[in-house]
């Protein structure tokens, strides 16, 4: 059943990331700018970050396989309408659609590993299914890479909207989510005592740390992967849509392992929370390294070097876990899975803009966009480790 419902999570990354690809194909035929590209790219995470405010609840009242069967269809009609798109607007609005059908993908599956394995389980399984995400990464580099080159930016969506029904009538066949005998009644709440619960989360002063580097280090990576690579290895090195194509199947061959291999290190709840403050700051400088490096080698190590780091984003999903308790841990995962996605639409829309800018004072906009992912990511790192952390997690 996790299987399933990862076959989804996958194939909202493929969506996530297909703006690397199908970019150069939206400028020529929309004359999209720099700042309208990430527009475009930040979307899908806007609309699927504030999305999760409402699928959190919806899964407690309702259950996992209704709420990932009645969305799905929304991604699959946004993927068809962004096929069709005649103008940017029908494509924006195709982003918008896309991203609400994907928007319980991963929640789901975390929701369901919280559930239903054991809580010491709970950091490997979440890495393990944030890697198997990486299979859609891995169809957004090479393959789509091909078929985009020989057949256009269209076909891509085609693809991808073919993939969602065969995932979705995977899940309508394999999820059927088994009821724990232990486990308690679930409480009947009305929309506005769930509501309510969720924004009480808000009133814990730890919550905000976690928020803070939740919209941060997933964000830098997809924004990376997913909208800057390709435009930056074409622009500044020459490289060929194909070969940028290899490029982000690396990055997401390596994404298969990376967050496993970070689950299984887990130091626990005291050192964890120094691990991801002390690998965000590493991120941020290795996206400052990346704006002054001028070899398009170094380039794609540094690149390759980043997606074995990214991995850590999974043990933020075990320090959510063990900051909150029991009752509220669907709900806390739902709001910290809403600061990731969310982050990576206002990240990949603030770069597009900061991109236009740069280009307007005549600079070079790529060192202003990892330069300014590299600003985030450090102060991202500082609040977390400096604002209050969980009581759960003090040292008896």
């Amino acid at each position: 059943m996790l299987m399933a419902l990862l076959s989804g999570f996958a194939l909202s990354q493929s969506y996530r990331t297909i703006t690397a690809i199908v970019a150069q194909g939206l400028q020529q035929d929309f004359g999209l700018s720099a700042q309208a590209l990430g527009a475009f790219a930040g979307l899908f995470g806007l609309s699927f970050g504030v999305a999760q405010l409402l699928m959190g609840i919806t899964m407690d009242r309702y259950g996992l396989r209704p709420t990932v069967l009645a969305s799905a269809p929304v991604s699959i009609a946004g993927a068809a309408l962004s096929a069709l798109a005649p103008s940017h607007g029908w494509l924006m609005l195709g982003q918008i659609m896309i991203g609400v059908g994907c928007s319980p993908a991963f929640l789901a599956c975390t929701i369901f590993i919280a559930r239903h394995f054991p809580s010491e389980r709970f950091a490997f399984f979440s890495g393990l299914s944030l890697g198997l995400g990486g299979l859609g990464l891995m169809l957004t580099g090479t393959p789509l890479a091909w078929v985009v080159q020989h057949w256009g930016w269209r076909s891509g969506f085609v693809i991808l909207a073919l993939l969602s029904v065969l995932s979705w009538l995977l899940i309508l066949a394999l999820v059927h989510e088994p009821e724990r005998p232990d486990a308690p009644p679930r409480p009947q709440e009305s929309w506005g005592q769930s509501l309510r619960s969720l924004a009480g989360l808000f009133t814990l002063p730890h919550t905000w740390g976690i928020l803070a580097l939740g919209m941060s280090g997933y964000a830098a990576f997809l924004s990376l992967r997913g909208l800057w690579l390709g435009p930056l290895l074409i622009n500044r090195f020459g490289y060929s849509l194909v070969d940028t194509g290899n490029v982000a199947l690396v990055l997401s061959l390596i994404s298969l392992f990376a967050p496993g291999s970070f689950g299984r290190m887990d130091p626990g709840p005291i050192r964890r929370r120094a691990w991801i403050a002390n690998a965000s700051l590493l991120m941020a400088a290795m996206f400052a390294a990346l704006a002054v490096l001028r070899h398009g080698g170094a380039t794609v190590a540094l690149m390759i070097a980043l997606g074995l780091l990214w991995g850590y984003s999974v043990l933020q999903y075990t320090d959510v876990r063990s900051s909150y308790p029991s009752e509220l841990t669907g709900r806390a995962l739902s709001l910290y899975t809403m600061s990731m996605f969310l982050g990576v639409g206002l990240m990949q829309s603030a770069t597009g803009a900061v991109a236009a800018w740069a280009g307007a004072q005549g600079l070079e906009p790529y060192r202003a966009v990892l330069l300014a992912i590299a600003g985030w990511l450090a102060l991202a790192s500082l609040a977390f480790r400096f604002l209050p952390a969980s009581p759960l997690l003090r040292r008896p």
